[in-house]
């Protein structure tokens, strides 16, 4: 299914990302966290991205969300009514307040990316890197490439577990397998990666001058539009509650 988000270049929505995250990052309230994060979830679907879809890909965010507020509840800054202590722990009007403020912004800042970034081709934002933001081309086709290799660690990973039940080794600890196996896969990605770059120099991927591209990577009105969609929301998050009163900056 087809969306107008498809359409948009990877840098693009990265830069979106970055307008809707940054003035969420410097307050801590709940109004302008539950702007954004509403806004977030009504766009969703003409993004591409239907609310259930949603909450599969988003679950990492859900379940953090909740451990954000609990320890801030506990350790938040200590002022009003106290309900409970132990020890280092205080729950207070102003740790309870913190706390709803943290798990909403959780959510805010969490599922732009998760809508922003799905579907995303890894050569794709390789080209836009290099073509619309001028990254150096040598950084850009070595961080492409090894993108490219994060999917083979699962195989990898199942691979060596095989090849040690094939010669006998059984590790008796699930730490002890876990450090093995690790360090195995840390050589065997070693290995991989000279190989790589190996075979990338001798095609002539880290030759000096410039270089052309198989694919043209291009910005457009559609881009435009997501980037001004993007800081409106920011803008009226915080718009909204400094009318509200309720905004106020991170560590205050």
């Amino acid at each position: 299914m087809t969306s107008f988000m498809d359409a948009i270049n990877p840098v693009t929505r990265i830069g979106a990302v970055l307008l809707l995250a940054t003035p969420l990052l410097v307050s801590v309230d709940v109004v302008s966290a539950a702007v954004a994060l509403t806004a977030t979830i009504l766009l969703a679907p003409l993004a591409g991205m239907p609310w259930l879809q949603l909450i599969r890909r988003s679950w990492p965010i859900l379940a953090a969300a909740p451990i954000s507020g609990l320890s801030m509840a506990l350790y938040g800054r200590p002022e009003g009514t106290e309900y409970a202590n132990f020890l280092f722990a205080h729950i207070t009007d102003n740790s309870l307040q913190l706390a709803l403020a943290i798990m909403v912004r959780v959510l805010a800042i969490g599922l732009p990316v998760v809508v922003l970034t799905a579907r995303v081709d890894t050569t794709d934002f390789g080209d836009g890197l290099a073509q619309v933001l001028r990254f150096p081309a040598r950084f850009v086709i070595g961080a492409v490439a090894g993108v490219r290799l994060l999917g083979l660690f699962r195989r990898d990973w199942a691979s060596l577990g095989r090849a040690r039940r094939a010669r006998g080794v059984a590790d008796t600890s699930r730490i002890r397998h876990a450090a093995t196996m690790s360090f195995s896969l840390l050589v065997v990605a070693l290995r991989r990666g000279t190989k790589l770059a190996t075979a990338m120099e001798a095609r002539g991927f880290g030759a000096p001058g410039l270089r052309t591209w198989g694919r043209t990577s291009t910005i457009g009105w559609r881009d435009a539009v997501v980037l001004i969609i993007a800081a409106l929301i920011s803008t009226a998050a915080i718009a909204v509650a400094v009318y509200a009163g309720t905004f106020r900056f991170l560590g205050a």
